[in-house]
């Protein structure tokens, strides 16, 4: 049964009052669309989280963690159910029990559903209340020509595309071109020189892209209002107490924590290791810390 002002398992037409507003407004719009699932509220914002199949650990992490605080917020994280950086923002959507939109370049049936090691995220979104979207019948397989077409559709259900990491040559630089044909913001995150799976980032940042160091970056850009933060967790003692007065949900290296609050190192490390195995803080390598979010209630007893 549909759900009221939704559609679920339909198909309907660019002439249809339930297609997508945003959507509509591209150019070429699909003329229909095949739905799987639950098409969420076209008034909640909705944003776009690509990037590279073959992704690093710092780019899985900051997907993660951006995706994650964007769904907080109310966003409807929108990518193409691709490996890597693409599955990465569903899961975080299917984590938090939030909708989900994904874009496929086949049928949104199973037997035409790529990538096949995707089926059971396919099924996670719908069981979520998300969707797969298509504009390719049921049967349809994907092709090298149906995929980089199925991009303008990301970038058009979407307020703006976030690239978090990708290669100059990634289909998520096509959907953040489309984006920027639709007069759509395109953020993208930062990545170290010298690493190919994030040069083109960088590329899209040197031509002006938004630069995203979280998602308060994207908030504000689309002036969607950010949640308020959830610190739930009770230190233990003092030096728990200040580790998370001077620690954000942004980076902080562990010598600008000591600079900061004065505490030795051996006691920051020590209290850092605990605070990390009660889920209040993550370590995010080479010495870089910050809150976990959102922290888990109560500490231990």
């Amino acid at each position: 049964m549909d759900r009221i002002g939704k559609v679920s398992d339909s198909t309907i037409t660019s002439a249809d009052p339930r297609y997508p507003p945003l959507l509509r407004t591209i150019t070429p719009a699909p003329r229909q669309l095949f739905i799987r699932g639950t098409l969420p509220d076209p008034t909640l914002p909705a944003v776009a989280v690509v990037g590279t199949r073959r992704f690093t650990r710092y780019g899985k992490e900051w997907t993660e963690r951006i995706a994650a605080d964007l769904v907080r917020a109310g966003v409807i994280i929108v990518s193409g159910l691709a490996r890597g950086i693409d599955s990465t923002a569903h899961l975080a959507a299917v984590e938090a029990r939030a909708p989900t939109i994904a874009v496929l370049g086949s049928g949104v049936d199973d037997d035409s559903l790529y990538p096949r090691q995707n089926l059971e995220l396919a099924h996670r979104i719908l069981d979520t209340g998300g969707c797969l979207v298509s504009e390719y019948p049921e049967g349809t397989q994907g092709t090298p020509y149906t995929f980089p077409e199925r991009n303008r559709i990301i970038a058009g259900l979407s307020l703006g595309t976030l690239v978090t990491e990708a290669p100059i040559k990634s289909g998520a630089l096509i959907t953040a071109r489309h984006a920027l044909d639709y007069n759509r913001e395109v953020f993208a995150i930062p990545h170290p020189l010298g690493y190919f799976t994030g040069e083109g980032c960088n590329e899209l940042l040197s031509q002006g892209a938004h630069f995203v160091q979280s998602a308060r970056d994207i908030l504000e850009v689309l002036e969607i209002p950010m949640p308020e933060e959830s610190r739930g967790y009770t230190p233990q003692n003092e030096t728990e107490a200040q580790l998370i007065a001077a620690l954000s949900r942004e980076p902080m290296h562990i010598d600008a924590l000591i600079a900061a609050t004065g505490i030795a190192s051996r006691d920051v490390v020590t209290a850092l290791t605990m605070l990390e195995l009660k889920g209040a803080v993550k370590n995010l390598g080479e010495m870089r810390f910050a809150i976990n979010s959102p922290l888990p209630s109560g500490g231990e007893g």
